[in-house]
């Protein structure tokens, strides 16, 4: 019953058929005649991206488990998402490779020149070409993320895709993290971070190790990509940060994101793929 909903939820997605509409009633910027962005005017800057076209055009169809190629679109996970982040589609490329809007996949999905599948917004009238030169401005300054300060109450995670109970489609490539300030890549050993096949056993849980590789993007010191090795298995899993000398999570100021001696569970979903 669970894939049967789930499967529903795909066809209703697909069935949109867009992330903006047939185009009719838009402003030049895409949105609903007479809707306000909390943002303001469009500018290059990541808030105003966000507010004016990722969030009421793009996260319609680029959000949750469903998300089309993973890539979620919503406020709290397009920056960690898109930047520094190779593509699934055309891997040799980043969706936005910071300074170089040309060679950036997310561009040239909405320019409509792009190695693979249809112009964005899918089905929908193409953005207006001030937005696309207003966001390929802003990959040429440097793809900066948001203004806000970092969180006062210490190095915490402030994002995880895929979310804390969530149920996706197939393998997540790849897991992201995001936290409020850059890591020490210095301090990410091989099992600061482990991605864990759990299963129900005669005394309790048991888990089990899944391979994976850890990166940090070099744009994006506030984000770490998990890639598992292969396909995962219908199940779930956990993933869960280390703590300790050489092998725990910490920022750019030695602050660790977890107590020596503990473990911090990030999230836990599962994986019902489509036969």
């Amino acid at each position: 019953m669970l894939r049967l909903a789930h499967r529903l939820v795909a066809l209703a997605a697909a069935g949109l058929g867009a992330c903006a509409g047939s185009g009719e009633g838009l402003d030049q910027n895409g949105r609903p005649l007479g809707s306000e962005a909390a943002g303001g005017p469009l500018t290059a800057t990541f808030e105003s991206i966000q507010d004016n076209v990722f969030t009421p055009i793009c996260s319609v169809c680029h959000a949750g488990g469903a998300a089309p190629e993973g890539m979620r679109l919503d406020a709290g996970n397009s920056f960690a998402m898109i930047v520094d982040v190779p593509s699934v589609e055309v891997p040799s490329l980043y969706r936005i490779k910071p300074g170089d809007p040309d060679n950036s996949y997310l561009v040239q999905k909405i320019e409509g020149h792009a190695a693979v599948g249809a112009q964005m917004p899918f089905g929908g009238p193409p953005l207006p070409a001030a937005t696309i030169a207003t966001i390929r401005q802003w990959v040429s300054d440097g793809a900066s993320p948001a203004t806000a300060a970092a969180a006062s109450v210490g190095f915490v995670v402030t994002s995880v895709a895929p979310a804390n109970g969530e149920v996706v489609l197939a393998t997540p490539q790849p897991i992201i993290v995001s936290f409020n300030r850059a890591l020490d890549v210095t301090r990410l050993g091989p099992t600061a971070v482990r991605l864990l096949r759990v299963e129900a056993g005669p005394d309790g849980e048991l888990t089990a190790d899944v391979a994976t590789d850890l990166r940090v993007p070099d744009a994006n010191l506030r984000v770490l990509l998990v890639k598992p090795r292969g396909p995962l298995a219908n199940g779930r899993y956990r993933l869960v940060v280390a703590a300790g000398p050489g092998a725990g999570v910490a920022d750019l100021g030695g602050q660790a994101l977890v107590a020596a001696g503990a473990g911090l569970r990030v999230t836990e979903f599962s994986v019902e793929a489509m036969p």
